[in-house]
């Protein structure tokens, strides 16, 4: 073989080791940007659940209060139920639950009272028209009662206060 034929294949040996090294680089980089992700990735999962975790604690809080207002009667039962339903809603649940079945009592008032109007929106509304809804809010109230009372102290069972909370007034 010629000197000539030594060379090329030495100069090829080289370009191929050189683009394997090359290569194995680059995939090592791969390995590490991937790995890099992956943390983050945890990272950020592990700060949705510990943020997912404050806001349910924060609405268990505010559930529990009413809820216990409301046992205590020193809320009216549709304005605890319209509040309390809202928060339940924005609840964050381990699992898929149906709350119309759980808290019959409460989705029942709820949706008593759901489009009446609260506030300013009250005042466009007439003196006779106001007495009309508030006597429907009133019969509904009377007709819920009990039902609205042991939703409350599941409620108030199932949603805990917070520790050291301060809406833990009545304990």
């Amino acid at each position: 073989m010629s000197i000539t034929w030594v060379l090329l294949i030495a100069l090829g040996v080289i370009i191929v080791a050189s683009l394997s090294f090359y290569a194995g680089k680059l995939l090592w980089q791969l390995k590490v940007q991937k790995a890099k992700i992956a943390s983050k990735q945890i990272e950020q999962q592990a700060k949705l659940q510990k943020a997912r975790e404050k806001r349910n604690a924060n609405l268990a809080d505010s559930i529990n209060l009413i809820a216990r207002a409301m046992k205590e009667k020193q809320c009216e039962y549709s304005e605890g139920c319209l509040r309390i339903w809202v928060l339940i809603s924005q609840y964050s649940f381990d699992k898929e639950i149906v709350l119309s079945d759980i808290y019959p009592g409460i989705y029942q008032m709820y949706e008593e009272v759901k489009d009446m109007p609260t506030h300013e929106s009250r005042k466009k509304y007439s003196k006779k028209d106001i007495f009309k809804m508030d006597k429907q809010r009133w019969r509904a109230e009377e007709r819920l009662e009990s039902a609205i009372i042991i939703d409350c102290e599941k409620l108030a069972t199932e949603f805990q206060a917070l520790p050291n909370s301060e809406n833990v007034v009545f304990q």
